[in-house]
């Protein structure tokens, strides 16, 4: 609370360019000078109305059949004339015009219905028939009482953004009810029906609350709605993040630019000198050894041997096809490939196995192992299920058994580089290259105890390529299990190197893949959406991509650091020339 009275004595920036707004403005309603409350006056002319109707209906057909001329009128069918015309000019006045704004202008009522209604609605609602809006829409914001505060002004403009813009009366309010807490924040996408605006309302309750300004982070130019329900919750904007091209990268015969959306310097240039290398050299050749997602459940017995007995059911090459006929029935790609166990006690961890078409299967295998747990209940009743991931997976966690094992993609990509290529290109020496390999790559990474970490920077070309395609950032964890290979081949004039990669968890379908920016760019590499001629053909290829470009990256990496060239390099491409203080400020 006391956050709040600090920040609303602040000027915080406004929604709406060259307006100000003062957080009490409350302007006077028509309807606060009846004397009755609105929904008794709504009652009483709806009431008026209909019965005047139904009273001129009833005269006008007796005089019918009797032959009366309508024009004929008494007193009471005059009062009940000037009743009718002033009934209908009230309801007209009140529900007609809002009514038809609603049908342009704003959502469905039926939105407004959806997640709060055991959420002290009669609270927010409470002011909704004083507010010249449809009565759906009105939210109470009387509980919230700030003390006078200095009005908002608009900043600059930034990066030519547009600024964001509060366009009614409706939206301050609304505000008001956020930062009061009568609103939850994440329900405004639900009530407003229009995400554009709710997360504008959100971003400046926010600055309202924290006193921070959220200037340089954009709002415009960002489709909310492809999000929803998907990807982000209770968005406020987006970061901007530089996307590069290295390549081509000349991989199985065919050219590949590759995106890379980074923010550290000297990345692409270097995965593209290797690119450029390998091209010169023929290009490089991958294979895909294993395609196949996995999901671990743990669950629990009252003694080991009824664990075991479970595990060994499992395992039975006869019980394959039935748990397999089980597990399918998820989904038309996902086909359960085998199932490993381990014992931890009376815990049993069983890690299933699937193929998951051009999707990365996360969700798809989980569907698929709780189809066959639910079937296991019937002869293992005694089963207690302790969670449907037991981390014997292991999503986004370094894990020996996904360095062992795979997970997702298990690639390999090799080339040749010729020695002319590695001395006027790469600046280098076969003889170095190795050397460094082996001390560095080998050794060092032994030495330091890592677990699939036996390359130089093979995580860097995996999350820029990831964060470019809308894949998961975080499974860069295991998809960067790399071993770097280099030996001196055709009497050691020339270099063979290749990448194996057990674990690239990539889909060209479901999650952030489907945004526009993403999409575009796994449209530049040939993979977008669903191969609908051989389903995961085109996850599988991607992942082949990611192999190649880790083995450029590798490749240009190591020769820098075996010329000495890794400091001038950075100095030059990964300083900025901007005075960050000032930039800052």
């Amino acid at each position: 609370m006391e956050a709040r009275r600090r920040s609303s004595t602040k000027p915080v920036q406004s929604l709406k360019p060259g307006k100000t707004i003062s957080l009490e403005e409350d302007s006077a309603k028509a309807s606060d000078a009846l004397p009755l409350p609105l929904y008794i006056t709504n009652a009483v002319f709806f009431t008026l109305f209909f019965s005047v109707v139904y009273f001129l209906l009833s005269r006008w057909r007796e005089k019918i059949r009797t032959s009366t001329p309508l024009h004929v009128v008494t007193f009471s069918e005059i009062v009940a004339i000037f009743a009718l015309v002033a009934s209908f000019i009230y309801l007209l006045g009140f529900f007609g015009i809002d009514f038809v704004q609603s049908l342009i202008l704003r959502p469905s009522t039926d939105v407004w219905n959806s997640e709060d209604d055991e959420e002290e609605n009669e609270v927010l609602l409470r002011k909704e028939d004083a507010r010249k809006v449809p009565c759906s829409q009105a939210l109470d914001c009387s509980l919230l009482s700030l003390p006078p505060s200095a009005p908002i002004v608009t900043a600059p403009k930034v990066f030519d953004e547009k600024p964001v813009t509060v366009t009614t009366e409706e939206d301050e309010e609304i505000i008001k009810s956020v930062v009061a807490g009568t609103t939850p924040s994440y329900s405004l996408e639900s009530k407003l029906g229009d995400c554009k605006r709710a997360a504008a309302i959100r971003r400046e309750a926010l600055q309202r609350l924290t006193g921070k300004s959220l200037t340089g982070l954009p709002l415009d130019g960002f489709d909310y709605e492809s999000i929803l329900g998907q990807c982000c919750e209770m968005p406020v904007g987006y970061v901007q993040i530089p996307v590069g091209i290295a390549g081509p990268l000349l991989l199985n015969g065919k050219e590949y630019s590759v995106p890379m959306a980074t923010t550290e310097g000297c990345l692409v240039a270097s995965t593209n000198r290797g690119c450029k290398a390998i091209h010169l050299c023929g290009g490089a050749t991958s294979v895909i050894l294993k395609d196949g997602m996995t999901r671990a459940p743990v669950v629990r017995f009252g003694s080991a041997k009824r664990a075991a007995d479970l595990k060994l059911y499992l395992e039975d090459p006869e019980n394959f096809e039935t748990l397999a006929v089980v597990f399918n029935r998820s989904s038309r790609f996902g086909r359960l490939q085998g199932i490993k166990c381990a014992i931890a006690g009376k815990n049993l961890y069983m890690r299933f196995t699937c193929a998951t078409g051009d999707a990365m299967g996360m969700n798809m295998v989980s569907k698929g192992v709780q189809n066959v747990l639910d079937f296991l209940q019937t002869d293992f009743a005694d089963m207690d299920v302790i969670g449907i991931s037991g981390n014997f997976c292991s999503d986004k966690k370094p894990a020996a058994v996904n360095w062992i094992e795979g997970r997702g993609k298990s690639v390999v990509c090799e080339a040749i580089i010729k020695g002319d290529v590695v001395r006027k290109v790469l600046k280098t020496s076969v003889e170095s290259l190795v050397e460094l390999n082996m001390l560095k790559n080998l050794t060092g990474s032994a030495m330091a105890g890592a677990l699939g970490g036996f390359n130089a920077h093979a995580s860097n070309i995996v999350t820029a390529i990831y964060i470019a395609t809308g894949q998961d950032p975080a499974q860069n964890v295991e998809s960067s299990h790399c071993i770097t290979m280099m030996e001196a081949v055709n009497d050691g004039k020339d270099l063979h190197i290749s990448v194996t990669m057990p674990s690239i968890e990539v889909g060209t379908v479901g999650g952030g893949t489907q945004l526009a920016s993403q999409s575009a760019c796994l449209n530049l590499l040939g993979v977008k959406g669903a191969n609908k001629e051989s389903p995961g053909a085109n996850s599988r290829l991607l992942a082949s991509v990611v192999a190649g470009a880790v083995l450029a990256g590798e490749l240009s990496l190591m020769s820098a650091l075996a010329a000495g060239q890794l400091v001038n390099s950075h100095m030059k491409y990964n300083r900025s020339s901007k005075d960050v203080s000032k930039a800052s400020s």
